[in-house]
């Protein structure tokens, strides 16, 4: 389990910088894919659009030589077009699908082989509470990230036998550059959801997805894990 290969995808910033830093808090050998600006600081960085299959590819050649085989791959890559339904075109629609849910399936894809062999692995698909309860103005984010749960169930059977789990993560409000984005109404409707009564930490996802990727989870995968402070429970 020591000096793992875990590769984090959209890791520049944000859930996804926070849970790289927690893999390499712990000595595993992390690398951070990005499409945008370079790579964060102390962290080992490859440039990944998870739109492109070719990027995609070069991405984990690039893991892979620098680190080994990927055991834990992090999906983490998503965007947001927001637009009322009526509003939405359909490019603004598909674009969340490309990225968030179109682009997991290529990575894990990819990832996949170099973990069937070892025969171990874990796959951790971050997701958002938006998934399961639905939000205004975000029916393709919402439908997006909700196939994200049937993609890490359908994976989760394929590769059970194989020691490997396929796990998914659904934040609520954290507090990242995207979510400084919401107005303050629509923050205040989430709080009044949120049971604690306050905004999650990025760090605060990273410690269930460390967990995820642990010895101590082998009996969890096809899970949806809320990290949301309880808003949309039991859904």
């Amino acid at each position: 389990m020591s000096e793992r290969s875990v590769f984090v995808t959209g890791a520049s910033r944000g859930i996804g910088l926070a849970i790289a830093r927690a893999f390499a808090e712990q000595g595993d050998r992390v690398a951070v894919g990005y499409r945008g600006g370079g790579p964060p600081d102390g962290l080992t960085g490859v440039h990944c659009d998870v739109t492109d299959p070719a990027s995609v590819d070069a991405a984990f050649t690039a893991v892979e030589a620098e680190n080994g085989p990927v055991s834990v791959l992090v999906a983490n890559a998503g965007i947001t077009q927001d637009s009322l339904a009526l509003r939405m075109t359909d490019e603004e629609f598909a674009a969340p699908f490309e990225t968030n849910l179109a682009g997991t399936f290529r990575v894990a894809r990819r990832a996949a082989p170099g973990m069937l062999k070892g025969r171990w692995g874990r796959m951790v698909f971050v997701s958002s509470v938006m998934g399961t309860l639905g939000s205004p103005g975000q029916a393709n984010y919402a439908a997006s990230k909700s196939g994200l749960i049937g993609l890490a169930r359908s994976l989760a059977r394929e590769f059970g036998r194989r020691g490997i789990t396929v796990n998914t993560v659904a934040p609520g409000l954290v507090e990242t550059d995207m979510s400084a984005a919401i107005s303050d109404r629509r923050r205040d409707e989430l709080l009044a959801m949120t049971p604690v009564g306050r905004v999650g930490t990025a760090r605060e996802v990273a410690e269930v997805v460390r967990f995820l990727a642990s010895e101590g989870a082998s009996y969890v995968t096809g899970g949806v894990i809320p990290v949301s402070g309880g808003m949309g429970m039991g859904s």
